[in-house]
């Protein structure tokens, strides 16, 4: 069991790099889609993603499981749940929205808030709503 624990680093920092490419990958795509580029028609911006964003989420289950720290367990935890939930509405509708330019903007704008609040209830480990 203390070799399972001793690659917390490595699940951490691999977590922090999937979150850096799950950003990178939005914005890129929105920004194409804003554009209507033909280049939104690439499979690797069509299949990155989603490869990407399991891989997220799964780096993210084992962490708790790590960390013994659990969503609806523990008032952080369950924060951080409900904004990442909030970014990935947010950022389908920024990706998929009929609804005008302007709302999809204000979408990417609040997936992109919602990810460094949960950023920064996963830094402090202090829940700011339910604390």
């Amino acid at each position: 069991m203390d070799y399972f624990y001793s690659l917390y680093p490595g699940v951490k920092y691999f977590h922090l790099l999937m979150i850096g490419l799950s950003v990178m990958f939005l914005s890129v795509r929105f920004v194409l889609k804003l554009a209507q580029s033909a280049w939104m028609e690439r499979k690797l911006l069509k299949v990155a993603p989603h490869v990407i964003d399991t891989l997220l989420l799964l780096s993210g289950v084992v962490l708790c499981f790590m960390i013994k720290q659990y969503p609806f367990v523990d008032a952080w935890m369950t924060e951080k749940l409900g904004a990442v939930v909030a970014y990935i509405v947010l950022a389908i509708a920024a990706m998929n929205s009929a609804r005008g330019k302007t709302f999809r903007i204000f979408a990417f704008l609040g997936a992109l808030g919602w990810l460094v609040f949960a950023a920064k209830v996963a830094y402090v480990k202090q829940a700011v709503f339910f604390g």
